[in-house]
């Protein structure tokens, strides 16, 4: 009897399982509450789970900007097309949203217009939505996001205290270092002696770039045993962009010898631009591939910025969703850090793109050594002159 019982309590169970899974079908994802996104409701799901939970509705994608636009010609553009990209190419919801300031409380404002507007996956591009990060992801813990260069670093509001990703949140920073290494190898493998790097702020993924820029010249020189004549300029700018004043710091540098510059840090890059213009110089682009910006830029060291938004993306609508961490994307884990290697591209006369493929292999097989550290300047053979 107490068999029979149990058999008729299972069946009961089931069929109120099933009949919860057919209502919930049913209910429009739009007509679900702006804090409501991809999450199956915690009602349905077990208490502990280690496996990634499939969205529940369909993806709506929204960029927020940082203090530039989707058409600075680097950072931001280059994670909206990866936005632009994988929606366009699975006909997904998107569009992006420009903060009124530069601010936290700004950039939490449009997170929220946008997480209002039935947004639920949020793309943010650069460090400075940090603060914002930790400041939204509890509270919205149905929604995803995105954090393109945010490190475990940029997690605090006072760098005493610092916060996890909760699991709604990944984010993805990358080993600059490489690429700028592969920059300065490149420079001077090609013949320039005289280099110089413009940074803009002094933070983590500008500094990265710029040691490594560093680190790369010094190897480049050390294998073709011309330490000695190898020199670089190096000096941040303090800012994302470029003016008269920095315009006129590059037109010294150049007018001193400097034959190219490693502009790095959103559109400071103009200066350089200009500046090698007016002295018949060059410059080396970052973050994406600007060699379309002017004739005068050789090469771009850049960052896999459209791609890790795309794998976040597939990985998401895919039921295998990453968050809880921060990843760090370099030359071990894919081709997520380089430069640009297209024939319109390359406008390196003696440093051919089978030279670079070489140096770029060693340093994914660990051949070769670049250093991250943003604490400590690299120790090198070649003169570095730090200007403040």
């Amino acid at each position: 009897m107490k068999k029979i019982v149990a058999l008729l309590l299972a069946l009961v169970m089931v069929a109120c399982l099933f009949a919860g899974c057919n209502g919930e079908a049913e209910t429009p994802a739009t007509e679900a509450p702006a804090t409501e996104g991809p999450d199956t409701p915690a009602t349905d799901a077990p208490d502990v789970t280690d496996e990634p939970v499939a969205p529940a509705v369909d993806l709506k994608v929204a960029l927020v900007t940082d203090v530039g636009t989707i058409d600075d010609e680097s950072f931001n553009q280059a994670t909206w097309e990866g936005v632009k990209e994988y929606c366009e190419a699975n006909a997904v919801n998107y569009t992006y949203y420009q903060p009124s300031a530069d601010s936290t409380d700004a950039r939490v404002e449009t997170i929220e217009t946008a997480i209002g507007a039935g947004y639920n996956v949020i793309v943010m591009p650069g460090y400075l939505f940090g603060e914002s990060v930790i400041t939204v992801q509890d509270q919205y813990p149905d929604v995803y996001f995105i954090a393109i260069d945010v490190g475990a670093g940029d997690l605090t509001f006072d760098y005493a205290t610092y916060y996890d990703p909760a699991p709604n949140t990944l984010c993805i920073t990358f080993e600059e270092d490489q690429a700028g290494y592969l920059a300065g190898y490149a420079a001077v493998a090609d013949g320039y002696r005289k280099l110089g790097f413009l940074g803009g702020m002094a933070v983590p993924a500008v500094i990265r770039y710029g040691y490594g820029f560093v680190q790369g010249a010094n190897a480049a020189a050390e294998d073709l045993g011309v330490t000695g004549e190898v020199s670089i300029k190096y000096t941040y700018g303090g800012q994302f962009f470029g003016d008269a004043a920095i315009t006129a710091k590059m037109d010294g540098w150049y007018a001193d010898g400097t034959e190219v510059v490693f502009a790095c840090g959103g559109g400071i890059y103009t200066s350089a631009v200009e500046a090698a213009n007016n002295h018949n110089a060059k410059v080396i682009g970052v973050d994406v591939d600007q060699s379309y910006i002017d004739e005068c830029i050789i090469t771009s060291a850049m960052k896999g910025l459209s791609e890790s938004v795309v794998t976040a993306l597939t990985n998401l609508a895919n039921g295998a969703w990453e968050g809880g961490q921060v990843q760090n994307k370099s030359l071990q884990e894919g081709d997520y850090v380089g430069l640009p290697t297209a024939a319109k591209s390359w406008r390196l006369a003696n440093f051919t793109v089978e030279d670079y493929e070489a140096v770029k292999a060693d340093l994914m097989s660990g051949a070769r050594a670049c250093s991250a550290d943003t604490e400590n300047a690299p120790e090198v053979a070649i003169a570095v002159d730090y200007i403040q």
